[in-house]
């Protein structure tokens, strides 16, 4: 396929959205991947790295291996998450200390688009359609009512959390932060990247490497051979997440384990919700999150 440095900017900007949404707990990179029109390719990009491309660059050389991962379009999509992440790390995450309700309202609008753009891709619904989207829903729905973990942060701990949290991110509905925060390791990660640790980070992003290239593959049979019910189960997913996205928690319960702090909450009514509602704002927010989707599935149908 031959791009022009604009195709690649925007490429760029879509891994900026993938990066801001998958730092986030709740909000999947894989939603904005699959709304922006990128989210097979990118499937089939990754499952393209593989012993193969080791026998072409052996045999045939650097650009033709290159060519065959599809390499240009993920060195522009993979250098705008990079750069979303480290740039927009402690923005985010003073957001989620200080304006969380005017933020969940963001992406809960988000999300509420997600849903009706990926569903309307199912062609034909059927019973097995309909009972993987069910299934789909009630499997997410629990997911994020579970209680968080305490986890070690040792170097294995921390290799695996990366490749179920990358598994995560590249699934519309559920995001690999908000697995990091079920396994307890979401502050370990946030932190590395704040204080630029290395090896922390050089852990987790092979963990990364290790979970994106095995479930790739998975992801890429199913979209093959049972594209529908794939679909159906990826709304349904989606749907199930809002629970968490939720944009007024009621807080359950606050933990301490040795130098960490975990709050447990559920999701209430704006009405009972403990401070400040902010309910037009939120409504607002919601609409730009809602509209966001929105405008970035116009640009991907025209672009196709």
């Amino acid at each position: 396929m031959q791009r022009s440095f604009l195709d690649y900017l925007i490429i760029t900007l879509k891994g900026i959205a993938m990066g801001a949404a998958d730092v986030v707990p709740g909000v999947s990179g894989g939603t904005i991947a699959f709304i922006s029109g990128i989210y097979e390719e990118l499937i089939t990009s990754i499952n393209n790295i593989s012993l193969e491309t080791f026998s072409i660059l052996r045999k045939e050389g650097i650009k033709k291996a290159w060519k065959h991962i599809n390499g240009n379009f993920l060195a522009a999509l993979f250098l705008g998450i990079i750069i979303s992440i480290l740039s927009l790390a402690k923005l985010l995450k003073w957001l989620l200390e200080n304006e969380p309700v005017l933020l969940w309202s963001f992406f809960f609008g988000l999300v509420i688009a997600s849903i009706f753009f990926v569903g309307k891709q199912i062609t034909r619904w059927k019973a097995i359609t309909i009972i993987g989207f069910i299934l789909g829903a009630a499997v997410a729905y629990y997911i994020t009512i579970l209680p968080p973990l305490h986890g070690s942060g040792g170097n294995v701990f921390l290799f695996f959390a990366g490749a179920l949290a990358i598994c995560a991110m590249i699934l519309p509905g559920i995001s690999g932060a908000f697995i990091l925060v079920l396994l307890g390791a979401y502050e370990t990660v946030l932190g590395a990247v704040n204080t630029r640790d290395i090896k922390t980070l050089s852990i987790i992003a092979l963990g990364a490497v290790f979970g994106l290239l095995s479930f790739s593959k998975l992801l890429k049979f199913l979209f093959n051979n049972y594209k529908n019910t794939t679909l159906a189960v990826l709304t349904g997913f989606i749907l199930g997440s809002l629970n968490k996205i939720w944009p007024w928690k009621l807080v359950t319960e606050i933990k301490k384990i040795g130098d960490k702090t975990i709050t447990l909450s559920q999701s209430t009514s704006p009405f009972k919700y403990e401070g400040d509602p902010k309910i037009l704002w939120a409504i607002i927010f919601a609409f730009i999150g809602f509209l966001v989707i929105f405008l970035l599935e116009k640009i991907a149908t025209k672009k196709a």
